[in-house]
């Protein structure tokens, strides 16, 4: 019997400290003794560049609205076509060269310019080619949405489509259900798209610094990840209730398998 207590006491101890930590599933704490809490946080967001496979919504206009309605999107008057849909049909797709194919411009570079840049460059190519200075042309330039993805412990894995100019790494999660209990807040991933290739970043989302982060903002085609806790592999529950119930049913199978045996 004193085998079963102290084995009891071993097994009831390494349950609860298998318990996800409050202080693990608390976001944006200040971790820093000297930091005033009142202090304003600087957010660091850099204008994002076009990429590859980006799609672009480019609009048009001008004084007379006949002259420029070959550059605008036909699906503003399909009114049952979706965001996604008219996003797809109507917009440019950047393509492997980094260029899109406008109606009698041809094509032209975008790659690695932000959309105020395309706009100036399309704003010259139009009055150098098309219109004259009277004709008051207007361009604007937009990214069809912002697509990224999520993956692992998190509530919706997949893609997700945000039709906002920014998104920060809370608002993307926000949208795709929440971290699991189960999920590592601490270092969760970004994977992001550059011209030379993916580079992975590494967020703490529990550290209030993270608003300085130049990846607080999440970009086009970022891929977030969320990786699971040790609780999770070791098949423990994430709170005290979790792992009570799990004592108890272990606590009692072995004083089951104890008293037939002594039948």
């Amino acid at each position: 019997m004193k085998r079963f207590l102290v084995f009891s006491g071993v097994l009831i101890t390494a349950f609860f400290s298998s318990c996800v930590p409050h202080k693990d599933t608390v976001y944006l704490q200040v971790k820093e003794a000297a930091l005033d809490t009142t202090q304003i946080i600087t957010e660091v967001q850099k204008p994002y560049r076009v990429q590859i496979n980006d799609i672009l919504n480019i609009s048009v206009k001008a004084l007379d609205q006949d002259n420029i309605q070959i550059f605008n999107p036909a699906g503003e008057s399909n009114l049952t076509a979706s965001s996604e849909e008219r996003a797809y049909f109507d917009g440019f797709t950047v393509d492997l060269h980094g260029e899109i194919r406008i109606p009698l411009l041809g094509k032209v570079n975008v790659l690695g310019y932000t959309t105020e840049e395309i706009e100036q460059i399309l704003e010259a190519k139009l009055l150098k080619e098309q219109f004259k200075e009277t004709a008051n042309i207007f361009v604007t330039v937009k990214l069809t949405g912002l697509r990224y993805s999520t993956n692992g412990e998190i509530g919706n894995s997949g893609s997700q489509v945000l039709y906002q100019e920014r998104v920060n790494i809370f608002q993307a999660i926000g949208e795709a259900g929440e971290i699991n209990d189960t999920g590592d807040r601490k270092d969760v991933l970004i994977i992001r798209q550059y011209p030379q290739g993916q580079q992975i970043h590494h967020l703490d989302l529990t550290d209030i610094n993270i608003m300085k982060s130049p990846y607080y903002y999440i970009q086009p085609n970022d891929m977030i990840y969320v990786k699971p806790l040790k609780v999770k592999a070791l098949g423990a529950g994430t709170n005290a209730l979790q792992n009570i119930t799990s004592v108890l049913t272990v606590v009692t199978l072995i004083t089951t398998t104890i008293l037939l045996f002594k039948l």
